[in-house]
């Protein structure tokens, strides 16, 4: 990624494009008294540098999968060449490798185990011979991070952020599941590599009416199957240090701890999880000093949390979003 800054502006068109990720330029700019091709400007500089993009994330349960937190210990090489290979995959996501380079983890979009067959990727993973420990911690609820993180989203006013903020059921459990047809996959996938994507060439893509490609992706946020989320390097808002955090929280304080998870300006991503350890959480902070300090203040602070271990990353491979060769028009 090209060398790139960002001033008070562009975390405020930042924080409105996680709000609403396809948000026209016009509405944001007219929400946050900016001219439209400020806005504009400000978007296509960071994302021809790389360093921004809007992608569709859709929700697993409303596709009757689970996402899983998948971690594996093998030698440096596998980890390497493992990592690479499920980058390509539709079906993983915020593959990461951890210090010091002998351990991998990811999230993996599945079914329950054993209902998908032999070919998933877990079953792919487990019968491996060169991974050395293989664990899979379903995630339950998430609690934190869900459409952005409470570090990047203070930058706009109470007032801004409801005019912003799209009706959706996003954080609401599905009525039921959602059966895709071929041109729905299609959509969903070009809408996870760049969620801005005008209508018109989804339905030139998808070889489908642009009344239709219009009315779904109305449908599937509505109904709260996709989400967006706004990557961004973390270095652009002075965060560092990655780390990823598995607590063990008495089950009568879950609820009360997540929620003050989800106050916390270096918590990027938690969730509940199954497992030996009951609450997953990626910190996103300065340096090793603001971790420390993290630890030892505010989430000792915290009721119930019985033990944490922590987990610097080493290189992330990949974000929410695929892997592109070179960034989509929008």
């Amino acid at each position: 990624m090209e060398h790139v800054t960002i001033d008070a502006t562009d975390r405020r068109i930042i924080h409105a494009l996680q709000l609403d990720g396809r948000g026209s330029f016009s509405r944001i700019a007219a929400v946050l008294g900016l001219g439209e091709r400020t806005v504009a400007r400000r978007y296509q500089r960071l994302r021809s540098r790389l360093a921004l993009r809007v992608v569709g994330i859709s929700d697993a349960r409303h596709l009757g999968h689970l996402d899983w937190f998948v971690r594996m210990r093998a030698t440096p090489e596998v980890v390497e060449s493992v990592g690479a290979a499920l980058a390509g995959r539709h079906d993983t996501s915020w593959i990461a490798s951890l210090a010091p380079g002998t351990e991998l983890t990811c999230i993996v979009q599945a079914g329950l185990a054993g209902t998908d067959g032999p070919g998933t990727v877990l079953d792919q993973l487990g019968r491996r011979k060169d991974i050395a420990s293989l664990t899979a911690q379903c995630l339950l609820a998430p609690v934190a991070g869900v459409g952005g993180w409470a570090g990047r989203l203070d930058a706009l006013t109470p007032e801004e952020q409801t005019e912003l903020a799209p009706k959706s059921a996003a954080f609401n459990e599905p009525d039921a599941r959602f059966a895709p047809t071929p041109q729905d996959r299609r959509l969903l996938r070009l809408l996870a590599e760049d969620a801005r994507t005008s209508i018109a060439a989804l339905a030139h893509l998808t070889d489908t009416p642009e009344s239709t490609v219009r009315r779904r992706v109305g449908e599937f946020i509505e109904g709260g199957l996709l989400l967006f989320e706004v990557e961004i390097d973390r270095r652009l808002y002075g965060r560092t240090v990655e780390a990823i955090c598995w607590l063990d929280v008495e089950p009568a304080q879950l609820a009360a701890v997540g929620k003050q998870l989800a106050t916390h300006g270096e918590v990027a991503f938690a969730a509940t999880t199954t497992g030996p350890t009951n609450l997953l959480a990626i910190l996103e902070l300065t340096d090793a000093t603001a971790l420390h300090d993290y630890l030892t203040n505010r989430l000792s602070a915290l009721p119930g949390v019985r033990h944490a271990e922590t987990a610097l990353t080493a290189h992330r491979t990949k974000r929410a979003g695929p892997l592109l060769a070179r960034p989509r028009a929008s």
